[in-house]
């Protein structure tokens, strides 16, 4: 194992939680037929809303191909009213629009001459499930360029949805996803361990076993358990026990019943139910209210016409007094296999 050194950690950059002042959001505008086919014209208007929201609070950075993408986007945005004084566009051709995956990893030092440096993770679309990802791969880097900002390359698969941080030292991860041989064979738990280390800049690794079904990226933990504040989590939970995502929740409860913190603290945990099973195409859908995006001023939940949808806004509104929680339907983004999480990646502010 060769690390870049100093690596960002001994620089002393860390990743802050979501929960922290965002300076932007990034976005890649969604193209790729493929990945709702027969369907990517609907998504537009939820997509749109949430990018509106996104205004509301801090702004908005869109990845685009070209200048008729840029114009097919603000053809949409214009149709939602979005404050266009907020987002800017940048020429960055992407394969797919999960922004949270490849997009770039922004670590902060407030001490350092340089407050802000990218980390640009190694990216395979999930284990090579949707090849190409080639400009996908390269986006982090790209914007470090645009924004003149330094990029680290730690060389190994990472995504953004597979992690979550609770700002004060702590990762939280699942085994099913990070230790899926189709990432990085040739890493153990360990070894993966003092890369999130290393270029995080955390000092400690809860993992969860599992994730839900019909994930495609074999369970990233956003579609599970979500830092709220320091020490407090939202996780899902199913239910119904005939479903088969009962045993599954329940097992990654008891592990997080079982985890301390830094401090020695255990977790407080908050449950957050499962929405009604969401089946498409005869394909399960890998609905959760736990992708949700927390935004300056907003948190924005996916829903999906469920019988639970008001119960998990106001358990997640009980968990963010500050913000306003706004629920946008997503039952039709969801048959991408993805929400509002999985499209975006923040920007701190330093």
């Amino acid at each position: 194992m060769i690390f870049e050194h100093p690596t960002p950690k001994e620089l002393g950059y860390k990743f802050p939680a979501e929960f922290a002042l965002h300076l932007a959001t990034w976005l890649s505008w969604p193209h790729k037929e493929e990945s709702w086919p027969g369907k990517i014209d609907a998504i537009f208007p939820s997509y749109s809303l949430f990018i509106k929201e996104l205004t509301k609070g801090e702004k908005v950075c869109i990845n685009v191909a070209d200048e008729a993408m840029k114009a097919f986007a603000v053809s949409h945005l214009q149709k939602a009213e979005v404050d266009f004084s907020k987002v800017e566009f940048f020429f960055h051709p992407t394969n797919d629009a999960w922004c949270r995956d490849h997009g770039p990893a922004f670590l902060i030092n407030t001490e350092a001459a340089q407050k802000k440096v990218i980390v640009d993770w190694g990216y395979n679309a999930w284990g090579n499930k949707y090849p190409p990802y080639e400009l996908d791969d390269v986006i982090p880097t790209l914007i470090g360029k645009k924004l003149n900002i330094p990029v680290y390359n730690p060389g190994i698969v990472m995504e953004g949805g597979s992690v979550e941080f609770n700002g004060n030292g702590t990762l939280l991860t699942s085994r099913s996803c990070l230790l899926n041989p189709n990432r990085n064979p040739h890493l153990n738990q360990s070894r993966i361990e003092e890369y999130l280390s290393n270029y995080y800049g955390v000092d400690q690794i809860l993992w969860i076993d599992e994730g839900i079904v019909g994930d495609d990226t074999d369970g990233h933990v956003d579609d599970t358990v979500r830092f709220v504040n320091e020490d407090t989590v939202l996780t899902v939970i199913e239910e119904n026990a005939t479903d088969e995502n009962y045993n599954l929740l329940q097992h990654n409860l008891k592990q997080l019943q079982q985890m301390r913190l830094l401090n020695g603290k255990q977790l407080n945990i908050i449950e957050l139910p499962m929405p009604d099973k969401l089946v498409y195409e005869g394909q399960r859908l890998p609905s959760s209210y736990a992708n949700f995006y927390i935004a300056n001023k907003s948190v924005i939940v996916p829903i999906f016409r469920s019988k639970n949808d008001d119960k998990a806004l106001q358990i997640i509104q009980q968990c963010f007094p500050s913000r306003n929680v706004v629920g946008i339907d997503s039952t039709d983004i969801i048959w991408g296999l993805g929400s509002f999480h999985c499209l975006s990646q923040q920007e701190p502010f330093v």
